[in-house]
Parts: structure tokens; C-alpha cells; sequence
């Protein structure tokens, strides 16, 4: 498991909280999956279990787990986390097309430059699927 980029400014259990929340909205994770324990992941990781524990602390609080008294974490898999991040994702690309806008670049213009930008990141020929052919 690769959840530490040790080049990465931010804080171990950070970059930890974060790849667990993108692993659930990718469905790596689902509802009812044991996360797993924090002495086991801090042995993986080569980090200490407090850190471990601090992730899943925040992960918690941001309603991503829950805990079971004696049996581990399992992932929480709220369908409303997943929209809230789409929300969040589309107030912000709105933003960027308003200051594109602002600037004089029309959304025509603006979605042909990053279609052609995803074109050549994901070698497809479609610019809504992902390097392996599935949708982004």
C-alpha cells in the first residue's frame, strides 16, 4: 500500500486521510470493509501507530469510518460524502470558468484546451475514458 509520498510538504497522516478518501470515492473501499489496523498499516508504512491513529481519528470525524470497540474501523460508505466531493468539485472547475471568462478565453475554447490536454495525459482517443477505456 502506498499512501506516503515522503517529498510531499504535508503531514504523514494527512497524505494518509487522503488516499483512504479517494480509495472510498473510487469504490476501491465500500460500506462495511474493514480498514485495516492501525498497528498492522503503521508497520506497512514504517510510520509510527500514532500517526496511524490520527488518520483515522480524522477520518472519522469527517464521517469516512466508524469504529466497533474491539473489532476495527470499517468504512462508513455514506452516499452523500461522494456527492458533497462532486459539489465541491463542480463549484470549483465553475470558478475556473468564470475567471477563464473574465480573461476572454470562451468555454468553447477553454473545454477544447482540456480536452486535448486529457487526450494526450490519458493516450485515449475519447476524452471522457480513463488509460484503461474506462470512464473518467
Amino acid at each position: 500500500m502506498n499512501l506516503i509520498d515522503y517529498q510531499d510538504s504535508r503531514p504523514i497522516y494527512e497524505q494518509i486521510v487522503e488516499n483512504f478518501k479517494m480509495q472510498m470515492y473510487k469504490g476501491i473501499l465500500q460500506e462495511g470493509d474493514q480498514m485495516p489496523s492501525v498497528r498492522s498499516l503503521a508497520v506497512e508504512l514504517s510510520t509510527n501507530p500514532n500517526t496511524v491513529q490520527k488518520a483515522y481519528t480524522e477520518l472519522e470525524r469527517q464521517g469516512f469510518i466508524y469504529t466497533v470497540k474491539g473489532r476495527g474501523n470499517f468504512v462508513k460508505g455514506n452516499e452523500l460524502l461522494v456527492e458533497d466531493k462532486k459539489n465541491e468539485l463542480i463549484a470549483r472547475i465553475v470558478e475556473l470558468f468564470k475567471e477563464a471568462d473574465e480573461i476572454g478565453l470562451s468555454i468553447d475554447e477553454l473545454v477544447e484546451e482540456i480536452r486535448s490536454r486529457i487526450q494526450q495525459f490519458s493516450g485515449s482517443g475519447n476524452p471522457g475514458e480513463g488509460k484503461r477505456g474506462e470512464k473518467a
